[in-house]
């Protein structure tokens, strides 16, 4: 039975540099994967991030409460995340860049090769089959479908478009591992499920539509929508806020203004 498993998004990633990890590193480093909460992953993206920009500005070291004002974190938050990829580190002179650049990379998987088909190539489809951003980071598009015959051969970022009939094939044959689904729902779930039976592990799902795949498979949801509710929740919870903040004679501290109508 499949299980139904949507996850939250998270942000961009960074180059992938390959680093040589021993044979016996490998079992330590699975276990400290596994041991990561969800939450903590999405910073070690962050962090990743900040410390690919400074290290392209020339940093070479850094201390904790420098990279946590530049991520938006607390430090002792930050010194935990750390720790959970085996950094903690030197008393007196912080982190070195290049190197916690290598070790977060490398508990993040991008040490690995990956390649990603796009399905529906929309507006939204098309500007991410466009997006730069993938292959700077590690996440070249190898593949491109569709189910308009307008669109078949037609390069999108120098990538060809190919029918939905072909997915399994073609993601086979290209070894592709991480699916983007920007369809509409109602051909989402079909189209999972040929991602997923082409060999593909991980799809993050555009769609707004809960996908139900093998437990092995890893759903990344980015509702656009729900993220504007969000964001309106926050908006109105500040003018609340504001509101709040008004004095029995109807003027907001520190402005002396009446508040028509209240």
């Amino acid at each position: 039975m499949a299980a139904q498993r949507d996850q939250g998004h998270n942000g961009d990633q960074p180059p992938a540099a390959v680093t040589d990890v021993s044979a016996r590193d490998v079992p330590a480093a699975r276990e400290r994967a596994r041991a990561i909460p969800e939450a903590a992953v999405a910073r070690l993206a962050v962090y990743l991030r900040v410390l690919s920009g400074m290290a392209e500005e020339g940093v070479s070291t850094i201390s904790s409460e420098e990279l946590a004002a530049a991520a938006g974190v607390n430090s002792a938050k930050l010194r935990k995340d750390l720790s959970y990829v085996g950094s903690y580190g030197t008393r007196g002179v912080g982190y070195d860049v290049d190197v916690l650049i290598s070790e977060i990379e490398r508990i993040l998987g991008l040490t690995r090769k990956h390649s990603v088909a796009v399905v529906g190539i929309g507006n939204l489809g098309h500007a991410l089959a466009n997006y730069g951003g993938f292959p700077s980071r590690g996440f070249p598009v190898a593949a491109l479908f569709d189910v308009d015959s307008d669109l078949m051969g037609v390069p999108v970022g120098g990538i060809p478009v190919e029918h939905i009939d072909d997915i399994e094939a073609i993601c086979r044959e290209r070894e592709v591992n991480i699916g983007v689904i920007a369809t509409p729902p109602s051909v989402a779930q079909d189209v999972c499920d040929r991602l997923v039976s082409g060999g593909v592990q991980c799809i993050l799902n555009f769609a707004p539509v809960v996908l139900g795949v093998p437990d092995h498979v890893e759903v990344r949801k980015v509702d656009l929508a729900v993220e504007m509710q969000i964001l309106s929740f926050h908006v109105a919870r500040r003018a609340d806020e504001a509101l709040a903040e008004v004095t029995v004679d109807g003027t907001r501290p520190g402005v002396g203004e009446a508040v028509v109508g209240r």
